[in-house]
């Protein structure tokens, strides 16, 4: 397995993580009838960390499909560099690193790791042409 297929490995599970830590942030202030109900009508709006979860949770869901695409690409064509290397890596540090900064609400250390991941991608797709 290349080092980029065990990064995509690794970001998968900090996918779950994610899942799971918003499920129970929402979890915790919606209630256990609301989670395991049919959820029609508005749901209660979230709030603090439980909100902060769910926001890290969907910014996370939109940067991974592009992140697996580059590097399965990468893989596929057999484009296995230093810069696939640390273009996986850029991503999934910074994605590591992303969760943490979001709870804690530090806005622009937020959004520069955020930035760091987006140039991991970069990096995967540039090695494509």
């Amino acid at each position: 397995m290349t080092t980029e297929l065990c990064i995509l490995a690794w970001s998968v599970l900090l996918g779950l993580a994610h899942i799971a830590l918003a499920a129970t942030g929402s979890l915790a202030q919606r209630g256990l009838d609301w989670a395991a109900g049919s959820r029609d009508g508005e749901a209660k709006p979230l709030t603090g960390i439980a909100a902060r979860l769910d926001r890290a949770r969907g910014n996370f869901l939109e940067t991974f499909p592009l992140f697996a695409v580059a590097v399965l690409a990468a893989f596929a064509l057999n484009r296995h560099t230093g810069m696939t290397v640390l273009g996986a890596q850029l991503y999934f540090w910074a994605r590591l690193a992303y969760l943490p900064a979001y709870l804690v609400g530090i806005p622009y250390l937020r959004s520069l790791i955020w930035a760091i991941s987006l140039t991991g991608i970069v990096m995967l797709l540039a090695a494509l042409f």
